[in-house]
């Protein structure tokens, strides 16, 4: 029964925790003490009609009062925004009883359908904490997850969010695995597939670690955050689009999932494999295009690596009803000049306006790509996609496309230009032979990108170049001195992020 010892008055704090929703209450506060609630216990708090679990944090401090609770902005949003001084109730939350299964993978069984179902839907109403997310993702971390086991999770986290359906029979995607700078083939891709009238609902991330996702790069010229009716109308209207998918919840326990993997800095190739099927699935994509980049520096790094990623994404697809093909790609070295959101920005609008002075590595691997897509789409004959993409693109109406496809998300603007930069030169003359993607990766992300929407790495060779000592290797871009002064103090020291090497006579 409720008394007023539940009870206490919200206060928004404006502590971003992320999506872990976090409350905040003095640890002598009365409600803190008759319920026994202890540091990083779960807590339900209930808001009017709105309810929230979250983990709590207790006070020591005049932060807050003994009759207050503070809430993080994950939480302050999942309550539905309520004012400060409303009253909440406050319990401990239930255990999430699917952790069982989680523990049972940790010592050796198996998911199935019934237990992947169980675990994704407490993870998608925010059961887990950040700790038991965690523990989820070391259950799943490197090989662990066999055929089985990612198509059950596959199909769980499909089921967990909306699904669009386009009622045709021609729905194109394309994905790239990641682990590669820049490479940001997908605006192009999808302005030439839909200018030769095919559907392409383009779903794409932002960046947690990396420099820029493609959701981040589009973001430097158009919206990307849309709801699920406004994607369906781009879509309905110009043939494709370029969306956050976190904003129209397509799979949407795998931003989560994804965010603590990255923490922990553990990959799994079967939750890589979840992660990408069931959005294609949600999206109500039919034929997909995977991209594997490998080298020695990208997320991929062994021909045998692709080999197995390939295999278990091509059967999961199959599985969930997708025509899957993969390409395995050169990943020695970044593609395009730009690393960063607006950068790489810059790159693709150079490519669709058939600049000369596009980066060609781009140009090609995009009609490359596109090609390939149009013949999966039956727009062109097997043998035939690379020059109807070609003729797409230098006729113009790719850029008309994509311009189109911006405006009907809400408006087209040039990406922004950053006020700082410092351009880092060759020590010796030689060729160019070897990249640090990891690297050049963490240098843009120091310098800003991709918050700092300017920010990142603007390069001046590529691999196999003849350079002079002195000539300039790469220039970084940054929103704010601190920031260009943040990234140049890691540089000093890491001389292996693009080796010269003394040409052999």
């Amino acid at each position: 029964m409720d008394t007023q010892l539940d009870f206490l008055h919200l206060r928004r704090l404006g502590i971003n925790t992320h999506q872990e929703p976090v409350v905040y209450m003095r640890q002598d506060c009365q409600v803190a003490i008759s319920e026994g609630f202890y540091a990083h216990s779960r807590v339900e708090v209930h808001c009017a009609d709105q309810s929230v679990i979250a983990t709590l944090v207790l006070v020591c401090s005049e932060l807050l009062s003994h009759e207050e609770a503070g809430l993080s902005e994950a939480a302050w949003h999942r309550l539905g925004c309520p004012a400060d001084g409303e009253q909440a109730r406050f319990h401990h939350a239930r255990p999430v009883e699917s952790m069982s299964f989680v523990r049972g993978k940790l010592y050796g069984q198996r998911f199935n359908d019934e237990s992947a179902k169980a675990i994704i839907e407490d993870i998608k109403a925010g059961h887990y904490s950040d700790i038991q997310l965690s523990a989820f993702v070391t259950a799943c971390a490197g090989d662990r997850l066999d055929l089985d086991e990612t198509i059950a999770i596959t199909r769980a986290m499909v089921s967990s969010g909306q699904r669009f359906d386009w009622s045709s029979d021609k729905v194109l995607d394309k994905h790239c695995v990641g682990g590669l700078p820049g490479n940001r083939t997908t605006p192009i891709v999808v302005a030439i597939v839909a200018a030769n009238g095919l559907l392409m609902p383009k779903t794409s991330s932002r960046a947690i670690t990396s420099p820029a996702g493609t959701a981040d790069t589009m973001e430097s010229m158009t919206t990307v955050t849309m709801t699920f009716e406004h994607m369906r109308d781009v879509v309905e209207q110009e043939g494709g689009c370029l969306a956050w998918g976190g904003s129209v919840s397509l799979s949407p326990t795998d931003d989560i999932v994804i965010r603590v993997e990255r923490a922990l800095d553990l990959d799994s190739e079967g939750q890589l494999v979840a992660s990408v099927i069931s959005k294609k699935v949600a999206a109500g994509s039919k034929q997909v295009l995977i991209d594997i980049p490998v080298g020695p520096t990208a997320k991929v790094r062994s021909q045998s690596m692709a080999q197995t990623l390939k295999q278990l994404l091509e059967k999961t697809g199959a599985a969930l009803g997708l025509d899957v093909r993969t390409i395995i790609t050169d990943g020695n070295q970044p593609i395009g000049r730009g690393i960063g959101p607006a950068l790489e920005a810059r790159d693709i609008l150079q490519v669709l306006r058939n600049d000369g002075h596009a980066p060609q590595d781009l140009r090609e691997k995009s009609l490359q790509l596109a090609g390939i897509m149009l013949e999966m789409g039956e727009k062109a004959a097997v043998g035939q996609g690379y020059a109807l993409a070609q003729r797409t693109l230098l006729d113009g109406r790719a850029m008309d496309k994509f311009k189109a496809i911006c405006l009907a998300q809400g408006g087209f603007m040039e990406p922004p230009v950053a006020e700082f930069t410092h351009c880092i030169h060759a020590q010796h003359s030689g060729v160019v032979a070897y990249f640090n993607n990891r690297f050049i990766a963490r240098l843009a992300s120091l310098a800003g990108a991709p918050n700092a929407k300017a920010a990142g790495i603007e390069l001046h060779v590529t691999l196999g170049d003849e350079v002079e000592a002195g000539a300039p290797l790469f220039t970084l871009h940054a929103e704010a001195p601190g920031e260009l002064a943040y990234a140049l103090d890691f540089l000093d020291g890491h001389t292996d992020v693009i080796r010269i090497e003394e040409q052999m006579v």
